[in-house]
């Protein structure tokens, strides 16, 4: 029976929901917040705020010398080295758990908490504020890792491209006016001069971020539908849901090799959204670093982007259903590589072209990732759709970690968060090419699923 008889209007709109609850996190925290206040944080820990002549901007966590506009950088690297171990078991455990909503809901309130407690990070106090989103992203991980397994279980192959834009396109409109509210709180209560102030707003609309993904957690958790398949029935028969899913993990890494196509498309999504999510998680510290540009002002951007995202996703969603979809994200890929290009040239203190760079962002952001987590869809047995997701999240909504390495190294080497930005048109290039060179419908049917009629 087709799996599109199996959701009902009222459950998709339950999964969407999920997408309007954890945008919150990307957009509030890690794309506009997070990095110039903990890059802050940390430039008051390295003494600047005291004597800027003197200070080397340098901290020194478990004795080890980062400068200080590396540190948020390397923290989201080392977040996501993290998560290679916890994602992929937490997909395994998804796959053969009889209901799925429990681990939803304890990732997702995790996340959350740890986003609340960032109101603790005061003074200098980055060593808390770096653990603490740690804990948050990996536990953002953990949960789109649930939430994505749904998503073949709820559209059949000519429908999941649609409902993944949608997801993303709701996604984008949720973070947008959690985002709206905290702009009118910056510009009503920020003032001129006054860093303490700034900062201190900077942490509060975190912490909101943290308030709104628990609160609209609760809609998925109410109207998905526990949808086990059959790992989940021979789980039932006996065994430990955790032990069996470590066990059963080793069982898939091994087993992959007999799907050499679905690998090939994985390296290539995670090769060139990797270089999306570094762009996404390092746009504002290089708006405030690099350009002199006030929060407003990329506060303002980020709206923009998001805005426009919600009508991107949705028009490269219709795209795809005329091209294809894998037409449609090379299309995209290549606007992203336009993109990093152009950043390198923006002068200092022009909010207009950033601005402008930002209209573009958001065009092609939603598009690129909705159809890329709907063409993966087709390329997982079924059955492990857990797992599978479990490598896919590895580089996804704000967890990547080459790119802010390398972005990281160059700006340690260079000074330069110019050439950091640019230094990300290899991910776009090297991803695209990848990807063109998949054989995606031989891929589908190797799989054991039927190909949509367009690709």
């Amino acid at each position: 029976m087709s799996t599109t008889t199996l959701a009902g209007k009222r459950e998709r709109t339950g999964w969407y929901f999920y997408d309007w609850a954890n945008s919150a996190f990307s957009t509030t925290v890690i794309t506009v917040f997070l990095g110039p206040f903990l890059t802050s944080v940390t430039e008051q820990a390295a003494g600047c705020a005291i004597d800027a002549d003197t200070c080397d901007g340098t901290v020194h966590p478990l004795g080890i010398p980062v400068a200080a506009g590396s540190y948020y950088a390397y923290l989201v690297s080392l977040s996501v080295l993290l998560t290679v171990f916890v994602l992929p078991v937490m997909g395994a455990i998804a796959d053969r758990a009889p209901r799925k909503k429990p681990l939803l809901a304890g990732a997702a309130f995790l996340g959350a908490g740890a986003t609340v407690a960032m109101a603790f990070v005061t003074g200098d106090r980055y060593l808390l504020g770096g653990l603490l989103f740690m804990i948050a992203n990996i536990a953002f991980g953990a949960a789109i890792v649930v939430y994505n397994s749904f998503l073949p279980q709820l559209a059949g192959p000519d429908d999941r491209d649609r409902l993944s834009s949608r997801g993303w396109a709701i996604g984008y409109l949720g973070g947008g006016v959690l985002l709206l509210l905290n702009l009118i709180a910056v510009m009503t209560l920020s003032e001129d001069g006054n860093a303490q102030r700034t900062l201190d707003l900077a942490r509060w609309s975190i912490v909101s971020a943290g308030v709104w993904w628990a609160i609209f957690t609760i809609v998925p958790l109410l109207w998905l539908r526990e949808h086990p398949g059959r790992a989940a029935e021979a789980a039932q028969q006996g065994g430990n849901i955790l032990t069996d899913g470590f066990k059963q993990l080793g069982r898939t890494i091994k087993g992959m090799r007999a799907y050499p196509l679905t690998l090939a498309f994985l390296g290539a999504y995670l090769i060139y959204n990797d270089g999306i999510q570094t762009v996404i998680a390092l746009a504002s510290q290089f708006g405030s670093e690099e350009l002199g540009l006030s929060q407003s002002i990329l506060i303002i951007t980020i709206l923009i982007v998001q805005f426009l995202a919600f009508g991107g996703a949705l028009a490269l969603g219709a795209l795809a259903t005329r091209i294809g979809a894998r037409k449609t994200v090379l299309i995209a890929l290549a606007l992203w590589l336009a993109v990093v290009v152009a950043a390198y040239w923006l002068p200092e203190g022009e909010p207009i072209p950033f601005m402008l760079l930002g209209a573009g962002i958001g065009i092609v952001m939603g598009g690129s990732q909705a159809l890329s987590r709907s063409l993966f869809s087709q390329l997982i047995p079924e059955g492990k759709e857990g797992e599978y997701y479990g490598f896919y999240e590895i580089s996804d909504k704000g967890t990547s970690w080459l790119g802010p390495l390398f972005f990281g190294l160059i700006f340690q080497m260079t000074n330069s968060y110019r050439a950091g930005i640019v230094s990300l048109v290899v991910f776009f290039l090297l991803g695209g090419i990848l990807l063109a060179l998949v054989p995606l419908r031989r891929a589908i049917v190797a799989a054991g699923n039927t190909p949509p009629k367009l690709i």
